[in-house]
């Protein structure tokens, strides 16, 4: 579901990933860890005990390659997370679309993991930890989470606060425009971001061209995550999306 009204008094903040220019380089990884404060992985840390809320998942199929980036896919239609907290740890703001994790309520129950259909959420299983002097390159817009609790992507919450505070000091109303670490990151420019309300934003007109789809689409969480790739496999990839049963 995308908007087309020119402007909201709410912005539903989204991205589009061109599966078709991604390298797999990682860069959106690197910079998705610096800008919010993950600390370097255990010596035996896996996919399973690791906390990579930016992942790029490397896909094979017969004999070809292609990187997805996977990050918190912002479900806006009965969000899984949302549902299962008995905590009220996570919350969909209505003001972003924005799927928010408060790790000062949650309990590690973990329920939210397990409800989330894309895997994208990380439990916290031992406290923050960096090597001697790297403490004093922390970003201080972003607080580090403790041990025991859940995270996930938030689009970069604490860029979103500084451009925000922003607005308010230039006498400013509205949604606010701001760019994530990793589409800032990016060597390739597969990622475009933006507000999907405003019609003439790049990413609702990016989200609307041939090729595009979300995946697991036919769930009806409505993720605000769009992918757009030339190549039929990578879209039947995306398993039952509308444009891989469109294609």
């Amino acid at each position: 579901m995308i908007a087309h009204n020119s402007k909201s008094k709410n912005a539903r903040y989204g991205m589009l990933v061109d599966i078709d220019r991604c390298t797999g380089c990682g860069a959106c990884m690197i910079a998705c860890a610096v800008e919010n404060n993950v600390p370097p992985a255990a010596p035996t840390a896996n996919e399973r005990t690791g906390i990579t809320p930016m992942r790029v998942v490397r896909y094979e199929h017969a004999g070809r390659t292609a990187f997805v980036p996977m990050m918190c896919q912002q479900c806006e239609e009965e969000t899984p997370c949302v549902a299962v907290c008995p905590q009220n740890a996570v919350e969909l703001d209505p003001a972003t679309g924005i799927v928010g994790q408060i790790p000062q309520r949650c309990l590690g129950c973990r329920y939210c993991m397990a409800a989330c259909p894309y895997h994208a959420r990380y439990f916290n299983w031992a406290d923050p930890a960096w090597p001697a002097g790297m403490e004093k390159a922390l970003n201080p817009a972003v607080a580090p989470r403790m041990r025991g609790v859940v995270e996930k992507c938030n689009f970069c919450h604490g860029r979103w606060h500084e451009a925000k505070e922003l607005a308010v000091a230039n006498n400013e109303t509205g949604p606010v425009a701001y760019t994530p670490a990793c589409v800032e990151a990016c060597p390739s420019r597969a990622i475009t971001f933006g507000d999907l309300n405003d019609a003439s934003s790049q990413v609702n007109e990016l989200a609307r061209q041939q090729g595009v789809f979300r995946l697991l689409d036919s769930i009806g969480t409505e993720p605000k995550v769009y992918y757009h790739s030339r190549r039929d496999w990578v879209q039947a990839a995306a398993g039952d999306s509308k444009e891989a049963q469109r294609g």
